[in-house]
């Protein structure tokens, strides 16, 4: 870890306000890359909520979001947010073997359009730097204009995260070892 991470006694105000705040949203604890982000305290404080939103608001179950979270924690090859984020997409009822997939860089085999959909949008995102238009007229059908919208929130957060947590070299739980090559 390259960075101390504060506890409560050592935070300042804002910085405590913002914590406080995020251990009484639907997480009930502080994000881990939150922890670096305290260092700006305003910027802790818009992302995590952002975070919250993308995590647990969007029109899609765990078992759909956790795809383009996957596919941005693989993209970045981000150990911790894989090992968060694999738990609760199985947790959210993913099919390990789509885990598996995503994880040895193999495209999925989806059993619904919608799954489908979010893994090609968010590999195009990506390795392409954008969406080409069929893509992007077929995501629109199959996800609508706010799916669209939110999986590119997804990825886009989750980048944030994972640039975050492989910046500070935010390190796996005791025992755990990555999956990640």
């Amino acid at each position: 870890m390259r960075l101390k991470l504060l506890s409560p006694g050592e935070m300042s105000e804002a910085q405590k306000e913002t914590y406080d705040e995020s251990i009484a949203g639907k997480r009930g604890a502080p994000p881990a890359p939150m922890m670096a982000w305290l260092n700006s305290p305003e910027m802790a404080r818009h992302a995590t909520r952002l975070g919250e939103v993308m995590r647990f608001n969007t029109i899609f179950p765990a078992k759909l979001s956790e795809i383009a979270i996957l596919v941005t924690a693989r993209h970045w090859t981000a150990h911790y947010e894989w090992y968060a984020h694999k738990r609760l997409a199985l947790k959210g009822g993913m099919d390990p073997r789509i885990i598996e997939d995503i994880r040895d860089r193999r495209t999925p085999v989806f059993d619904d359009p919608e799954g489908r959909m979010i893994y090609d949008l968010a590999k195009s995102l990506h390795e392409g730097h954008g969406v080409a238009q069929g893509l992007y007229d077929e995501a629109v059908k199959v996800l609508t204009e706010r799916g669209v919208v939110e999986v590119i929130g997804l990825c886009g957060y989750y980048t944030l995260v994972s640039m975050t947590l492989n910046t500070f070299e935010f390190g796996l739980p005791e025992g755990e070892v990555s999956e990640l090559a």
